[in-house]
């Protein structure tokens, strides 16, 4: 194997649509002439959301590219094949000693494809350099497009993709003061039915493609019943019904946390 100097995989946040919330660590390593991009596609004819946001800042395609296939699937054994192709063409750039740069929508952390290839080549490399840069989240941008918060004081917060299902959704809006929903899609009509049956519709709002030109912002979510809805999306929901303890120098008493099934 050669002595050449292995390059390094840059997980490279870019948030979730708006080229502003592109980071300056992200935006330093995009001016460079001497990296590969690499980025996620649905399919060999489809286009690249995280590459759009790049595009859409104003930087150009570098000579040095790749377009990666991940498709939209549950079958974790069609996954591992096309995570370990993609890790496969990269692993060839980094031992040629090429840094790569993987151009990922939101944050590089928060389910993302990148965690999986990052894994799947450092099982073929163990000697792989990886660096992820962190980026801003969907719910974040969503929470200031929509001109809220997420949580107060001590509220309490769950983020789920929306696929766990209405029963658990059903538990954990008993057990949280905010609860984010992503990737509703899926479920938006047996969503809206929940939060109808539990008063929490005139709390809800609903945000696709967050600070894109495409941005969709719904207050009234009963609307949307029937509609189809972007896979880009997610639906924020404040639960001011939930029940609380009272307050114990700041926080929550032990039987509220006992109640709930919170750690204190």
């Amino acid at each position: 194997m050669s002595n050449k100097p292995i390059g390094v995989l840059y997980g490279v946040s870019l948030g979730p649509g708006d080229p502003d919330l592109i980071t300056r660590h992200a935006w330093s390593l995009l001016q460079r002439s001497d990296t590969v991009w690499t980025y996620p596609v649905r399919s060999k004819k489809s286009d690249s959301y995280a590459l759009d946001i790049v595009l859409r800042a104003g930087l150009s395609l570098p000579a040095a590219h790749q377009a990666l296939v991940f498709p939209m699937t549950h079958d974790q054994e069609k996954l591992a094949k096309y995570w370990l192709q993609a890790a496969e063409l990269i692993l060839a750039r980094l031992q040629a000693g090429e840094d790569v740069l993987f151009l990922v929508e939101g944050d590089a952390s928060t389910y993302s494809t990148f965690g999986h290839l990052a894994r799947t080549l450092l099982s073929l490399d163990a000697r792989i350099q990886v660096e992820t840069l962190a980026g801003v989240c969907s719910f974040n941008a969503a929470a200031a497009r929509l001109q809220t918060s997420l949580a107060d004081t001590d509220d309490t917060i769950a983020i789920i993709p929306a696929s766990y299902g209405v029963t658990v959704i059903d538990e954990l809006l008993r057990q949280f003061d905010t609860l984010v929903l992503l990737k509703v899609k899926p479920l938006m009509d047996e969503i809206i039915d929940l939060l109808s049956q539990r008063n929490l519709v005139q709390h809800s709002q609903f945000i696709e493609k967050a600070g894109t030109p495409d941005e969709h912002i719904v207050k009234d979510i009963s609307t949307l019943k029937g509609t189809t809805v972007n896979y880009l999306s997610l639906l924020l929901v404040k639960n001011p019904h939930r029940e609380r303890g009272k307050p114990v120098r700041g926080c929550r008493s032990r039987a509220e946390h006992e109640k709930t099934g919170i750690p204190a």
